[in-house]
């Protein structure tokens, strides 16, 4: 049987519960708020001088039964609990999370539409544009593919080694625009920095920004105010968080035509070029509205397993596939083993239920 003494005892821990709950709701409104003119100020969030102080001066009262550790564990508690109210808070507050930034028809590339919910658009082409025999007979071959589909090439090329074939640059861009044209296809191509960004956007339909260069904020702030629809890929080493921070700067600058891309990131697996997250998918679904797609070629480095990686794709919920292709990859100048040929490509397009697509004809490499 209790105690009478421990059941007020008891009533008195619930009602001073009530009261500690009360306050700390206080506390947390007063938090906000203070977040809020933070964000206007342009000042972090985390202030550890004003933490420091806090508790100096906490400490310095009548503590019993408390000890100064005491005191300095709850209220640490306390001060991360904040924190983490202000990021949630900031997080609501941006633009990448809001619900309504993609339009029902989707984001328009050109002729095209990406996003719209009908089926996955398929982003398709060589790594590099090499000739212009080579990037028509590519381009003939994308055109008669089903669906949603947009031309991919490189004519600017970011390589990790100086000495790699760096494209063709500007000759590259010409000679995409005009295959693209030829066939009535939409283009996407990687821009590499501020100085060659007016070249590349009245080249092509889309941008892409590079796994190197989504941190590249002063890029990412002049790809916004282009107005140009985004292709964002992740970087090899970024968490979700940093990709979508990433596209809330180009967002932030008053362009929402913004599709992000998981293309592998950078784990001590070997089998493949990079590991490609599959639940980046889903969980960036869950926390924007803008269009995910995966980048398979880079992902893997690979075309055996191609075609289960991109029912996983598709299956996590992605809106598009990007595959590297080539109508020679034994002669690629860049990335030839993670190119397919023209015939796999069609037969994995055929597998994925998409439809069929009839090969070009060899071209010259």
């Amino acid at each position: 049987m209790s105690h009478p003494k421990l059941g007020e005892l008891r009533q008195e821990i619930n009602g001073l519960n009530e009261q500690i709950l009360k306050l700390v709701q206080e506390r947390a409104r007063v938090v906000v708020e203070i977040g809020r003119l933070k964000r206007e100020l342009g000042l972090d969030g985390f202030d550890p001088l004003r933490e420091e102080e806090m508790l100096r001066d906490l400490t310095t009262k009548e503590l019993a039964p408390l000890s100064a550790a005491d005191v300095k564990t709850i209220f640490k508690s306390i001060f991360r609990a904040a924190l983490e109210i202000q990021d949630r808070e900031r997080e609501r507050q941006l633009r990448v999370s809001r619900r309504d930034l993609v339009p029902a028809h989707g984001i328009r590339v050109g002729n095209v539409a990406v996003g719209a919910g009908g089926g996955p658009a398929l982003f398709v082409g060589p790594c590099s544009v090499e000739t212009a025999d080579q990037i028509d007979t590519i381009a003939e071959f994308v055109a008669r593919l089903p669906g949603t589909k947009v031309l991919r090439a490189g004519a600017f090329k970011p390589r990790t080694s100086p000495y790699a074939f760096q494209g063709l640059r500007v000759d590259g861009l010409k000679l995409l625009r005009a295959a693209a044209d030829r066939y009535g296809l939409a283009t996407v191509t990687e821009v590499l920095d501020t100085s060659t960004l007016d070249v590349v956007a009245s080249h092509s339909d889309m941008l892409q920004v590079g796994a190197r260069n989504m941190y590249n904020t002063e890029l990412l702030k002049a790809i916004g105010r282009s107005g140009k629809p985004v292709l964002l890929k992740r970087g090899f080493m970024a968490t979700l968080e940093e990709l979508l921070l990433s596209a809330e700067y180009i967002l932030n600058e008053g362009n929402d035509a913004v599709v992000l891309c998981e293309r592998g990131i950078r784990t001590f697996e070997r089998a493949t070029r990079n590991t490609l997250d599959i639940s980046a998918v889903p969980l960036l679904k869950q926390a924007t509205s803008l269009p995910v797609i995966v980048d398979l070629s880079h992902a893997l480095g690979r075309t055996d397993i191609m075609l289960p990686c991109a029912r996983a794709a598709i299956a996590a919920g992605g809106d598009g596939l990007m595959m590297e292709i080539h109508n020679a990859p034994d002669r690629a100048l860049s990335d030839g083993m993670q190119q397919m040929t023209l015939d796999e490509c069609a037969r994995l397009v055929a597998a994925l239920g998409l439809g069929h697509a009839k090969s070009a004809p060899e071209g010259v490499a």
